[in-house]
Order: structure tokens, then C-alpha cells, then sequence
């Protein structure tokens, strides 16, 4: 038993180490002196004020953010609707195909979905003139075709395990199909809404490859920023860019966990 108990120890100190040393190796070498990120030359926050400074990172950082903000909204908004109609409305024309073209991004590899997203733009432009060029509006297109397959799944889930009895109860006291949506239905699922709104998010400001083949030049985001700088060399301010990201998301959990234990 004992010996159990330590193989169990060991193995979970072991995964820890793997998954988190190369993380804590970032945060360090992030306030390093040196241009070399393998060479300690002392401490500094040098990188951090370059980082600041660097124009480059800041525009792409803002596109991304803008693009995910757009992003994860709409693929909520078309998410939850396919989710609803797939759960509450099993027989209608089409059914099928709705629910596979609604599920296709999960499986389908993303050089395929940018590529064939790159196409569709091409001959749109071709055909109607728009759009006039790649920017921000093709790449928040492209990420809510993304999203909206994991919205409709974490929605459809909490939707199937609903209790229609509620909906009931209120249609027969007189409310109206809208009104129960709105007071009944929505506050139940708002849970898997945030979900699904903050996985879409997530998503589309780590998205590189499907917004390598929908971006022009003037919409860099911050991943394809990011991996044009590691292609020619780890630079200490993608150190100093991963570490403020790093410490925005322990915020931001801490900060959810907080309000959880308080409610």
C-alpha cells in the first residue's frame, strides 16, 4: 500500500513538473537581462518596457481582442438558436443537416475549414465585391463558424437535461412563448451560455491557423504575430507577453472562484 501510495505521489509530482516547467521557465527567463533566453545574465524588466513599446504586438493584440469579442458574440447568438432548435423540435426538414453542418467544425481539421473559408471569400469578392480585401470582419466570419459548434454543444447538453415542467407551469398561467424564453428559459441555461461564450472566446484569440488563410495584411492578430517572432528565434518580449497573459488569466480565475464561494 504504501509503496502505491509513493508510486502515486511520484507519478503526480512527475506530471505536475512536465506540464508546468516549461511555463515557470518562461515567467523566469521573461525578467533575464540577456537577448539569449538560454543565458541568466541577471535580472531585469527591460523586456516589459520594450514590450510596451513595440507597436507591433499592441495593434495585433487589439485586432485579436476585437475580433474575439465579435466572434465569440455571434457564435453565442447562432450557437444557442441551432442548439434550441436541434433539442426542442426533433422532426423537421433538414434536421440532419443542421445538426451536421452544426458539429462539421468539430471534427473537420482547421487548414481545411481556413482554406475553404479563404476560397468562399475569393469568389465572393469575385462575385459581388465584397469583401474588399481581408480583414477583421472575414476572420470574426470565419471564427464564428468556429464557435458555433461548440456553443450549440454546451448548450444542446444543458437544454437536453432541462425541466420542461417550468415552461409549462409558466404558459399556464398566461405567459406567452416569448416571455417564458425570456424569464424562464435563459436565466436556467445562462450557465452554458457563459460557457459557450467564454470557449468561443478562447478559441478565436488562439486561433492561428484558420486566421493565417482569412487575414490581410493589415489585420495581423497577436498568434500569427507571435509565431512569425518564434520562427526566427524566441524573443525575451514573447516571454514578457506570455508571462502578462499568464498572470490576466490567474486573475480572472482567481477572481470567478472568488465570486463563486461568495454566492
Amino acid at each position: 500500500m504504501n509503496r502505491l501510495s509513493l508510486f502515486l505521489v511520484a507519478s503526480l509530482i512527475f506530471g505536475f513538473v512536465f506540464l508546468y516547467a516549461p511555463i515557470a521557465s518562461v515567467v523566469v527567463y521573461s525578467f533575464n537581462a540577456s537577448r539569449l533566453v538560454t543565458v541568466w545574465a541577471g535580472f531585469s524588466l527591460q523586456w516589459y518596457g520594450a514590450l510596451f513599446e513595440n507597436e507591433a504586438i499592441g495593434r495585433a493584440a487589439r485586432v485579436s481582442l476585437q475580433v474575439a469579442l465579435i466572434a465569440a458574440t455571434g457564435a453565442l447568438g447562432l450557437g444557442t438558436l441551432a442548439a434550441y432548435g436541434l433539442v426542442r423540435y426533433r422532426r423537421f426538414a433538414g434536421r440532419t443537416l443542421l445538426a451536421a453542418m452544426t458539429t462539421a467544425p468539430l471534427v473537420m481539421p482547421e487548414i481545411i475549414s481556413g482554406l475553404s473559408l479563404l476560397l468562399l471569400f475569393v469568389a465572393l469578392e469575385q462575385a459581388t465585391g465584397w469583401p474588399q480585401g481581408r480583414g477583421i470582419a472575414t476572420i470574426a466570419i470565419a471564427h464564428i463558424t468556429l464557435g458555433i459548434a461548440f456553443v450549440a454543444v454546451i448548450v444542446e447538453a444543458r437544454l437536453s437535461a432541462f425541466d420542461r415542467s417550468l415552461e409549462e407551469a409558466a404558459l399556464d398561467l398566461g405567459a406567452g412563448p416569448v416571455r417564458v424564453f425570456l424569464t424562464i428559459t435563459l436565466p436556467l441555461i445562462a450557465p452554458a451560455l457563459a460557457a459557450g461564450w467564454l470557449l468561443a472566446f478562447t478559441l478565436s484569440l488562439d486561433d492561428l491557423v484558420i486566421a493565417s488563410f482569412t487575414a490581410g495584411p493589415a489585420s495581423t492578430t497577436l498568434p500569427m504575430v507571435i509565431f512569425s517572432s518564434v520562427r526566427l528565434g524566441v524573443s525575451p518580449q514573447i516571454n514578457a507577453l506570455a508571462t502578462l497573459i499568464l498572470i490576466v488569466i490567474t486573475v480572472l480565475v482567481a477572481g470567478a472562484n472568488r465570486l463563486l464561494r461568495v454566492r
